[in-house]
């Protein structure tokens, strides 16, 4: 694979852009684009999700090719709950967090990533990864995205989703200043 360094170093719009676009063209993405999603979401994830995916492998599959089953699987399931309930089902049994970014950048119109961040604004949600039913799972975070979808003037749930996240982070660096980057201090000490 050819790779624009430069266009990687953004790694939201290679994401949102390339992937997207190879996603829609091709039907899958492989190990590497995968992987970059992993890492966009949680760096700390990627072995975590190699071993996950490892125990999926066919005999002599390469992590490429799982990975191309794997999204192929999504691409050919019907409907935004069915290829959500792929993600997160038995099979490949990733959590909301990560299943919600892989979504996202596959179907950035129609999926928003489930983020602790965005939980803090719509101040609701916080609780909702922890749902083992894959019935009440779904309902859960289909009710975040109605949320999300609500909680700004931007016109793309994706705008919406960068607007809640930086928001976030906005907030929590001005309390870390307010409280000089020190946990459990109030803002007056």
């Amino acid at each position: 694979m050819s790779l624009d360094y430069q266009r990687y170093y953004d790694l939201e719009t290679f994401l949102f852009e390339d992937v997207n676009r190879r996603f829609r063209d091709n039907g899958s993405i492989g190990a590497f684009e995968l992987f970059s999603i992993v890492i966009w979401k949680a760096n700390r994830a990627k072995s975590i999700t190699a071993k996950r995916l490892r125990k999926q492998a066919l005999a002599g599959e390469s992590l490429d090719e799982l990975c191309h089953r794997f999204t192929r699987e999504v691409s050919r399931a019907a409907d935004p709950e069915s290829r959500f309930l792929v993600v997160v089902g038995p099979r490949w049994g990733f959590s909301l967090p990560m299943a919600s970014a892989i979504l996202t950048v596959l179907y950035p119109d129609v999926f928003t990533v489930y983020d602790y961040r965005v939980c803090e604004e719509l101040e609701d949600f916080v609780n909702l990864a922890n749902l083992t039913n894959l019935a009440r799972l779904w309902s859960g975070y289909s009710r975040f995205i109605t949320a999300v979808r609500a909680a700004s003037s931007e016109q793309t749930i994706r705008e919406k989703d960068r607007f809640l996240i930086g928001r976030s982070m906005a907030r929590q660096l001005d309390r870390d200043i307010g409280t000089w980057f020190q946990q459990g201090k109030s803002t007056t000490t």
